[in-house]
């Protein structure tokens, strides 16, 4: 075997333990491709977001032998504009053809160095404001659990650092060693659809004035057709007027906002009944199972079943499966 692939992560204050190790668990399980050196800004221990430090083995000189470089997230608590000196003057030493990988956080890191400029790039939902007023330079898209552009590669937070892991295996070295990675980690090999499935939306609370209670209403009676008539009947408004009003209170059409509310439904009882999709499809004002899986897929890109599997872990019977 040739010479190893070297993978670098770089630790910074405030490291999340579980994603710091994801690099170690899965390149390290690939058959010996890959080697994998971790070290810290100066070659000391590094202090965690969790009650402990973590001691490493190498200072930011292997970084001017990395083949890939990983930033793994850190407290967003410590997140700033401009990085700490030191972070940008390790970051710098990296070799030019060096491929750069963030997590979550990392990818601040990389847009504050200006590597992100003008490429498309991803980081945890919850903070896709604060990167975008940020780093406005930078085409970010939030709904993805990471994005390869080439020589960099960002994810979104936590697990996705398994995906992009587990992408770059794929990419390396092919589905068959991805696949057996996947295997030794007790993980999929693949994860359907992007960060969309796990941002919760909550319903606006109710008023006591404008459409709050045909809002509340339509809730209630999510299993009707409910056409803009008859909500703005409901509402005692004309249909201009409560089409109007509902956009000023809400942000959106009433059409748009039944969808949202039925998909929020629909996925709730993927997640806590045995119902068939038809079924589900039913309950929640969809004509037809396959209109439900067209609107689940454009909302969060999975399909029933694929959602299912991710947050019951359950088998689906046959004949579900078959018609999803």
């Amino acid at each position: 075997m040739g010479k190893l692939h070297r993978v670098v992560v770089l630790a910074l204050d405030g490291v999340y333990p579980f994603e710091l190790g994801i690099p170690s668990r899965v390149f390290g399980s690939a058959d010996g491709h890959y080697e994998v050196l971790t070290c810290s800004v100066d070659g000391g221990p590094v202090r965690t977001n969790s009650d402990f430090s973590v001691t490493v083995e190498h200072g930011p000189e292997v970084l001017r032998t990395a083949d890939t470089v990983l930033l793994p997230p850190f407290d967003i608590s410590l997140l700033t504009r401009e990085p700490p000196p030191a972070t940008m003057e390790a970051l710098a030493s990296v070799r030019a053809g060096a491929r750069l990988v963030s997590i979550c956080t990392g990818a601040f890191v990389l847009a504050a160095a200006g590597l992100l400029d003008g490429r498309p790039a991803t980081t945890h939902w919850s903070l896709a404001d604060t990167f975008r007023s940020w780093f406005p330079q930078v085409a970010l898209d939030p709904d993805v659990l990471f994005v390869d552009d080439g020589d960099v590669l960002t994810s979104a937070g936590a697990a996705s650092g398994v995906d992009v892991c587990l992408h770059l295996v794929r990419k390396d070295h092919g589905t068959a060693v991805a696949n057996h990675v996947a295997r030794v980690c007790v993980v999929p090999p693949w994860r359907d659809g992007g960060q969309a499935q796990y941002i919760e939306q909550p319903v606006p609370e109710a008023t006591a004035s404008g459409t709050s209670a045909t809002r509340q209403w339509a809730l209630e009676n999510l299993r009707e057709p409910l056409p803009l008539s008859q909500l703005a009947d409901h509402a005692r408004m004309s249909m201009r007027t409560f089409a109007r009003r509902f956009g000023e209170e809400v942000g959106m059409s009433p059409g748009k906002w039944l969808i949202q509310q039925r998909v929020a439904r629909a996925r709730h009882l993927l997640e806590s009944t045995d119902l068939a999709v038809d079924d589900i499809a039913g309950e929640v004002g969809f004509a037809t199972g396959t209109s439900l899986r067209q609107h689940l897929h454009a909302a969060i890109g999975v399909t029933p079943l694929a959602y299912r599997r991710t947050f019951r872990g359950m088998a689906t019977t046959a004949v579900e499966a078959a018609a999803v």
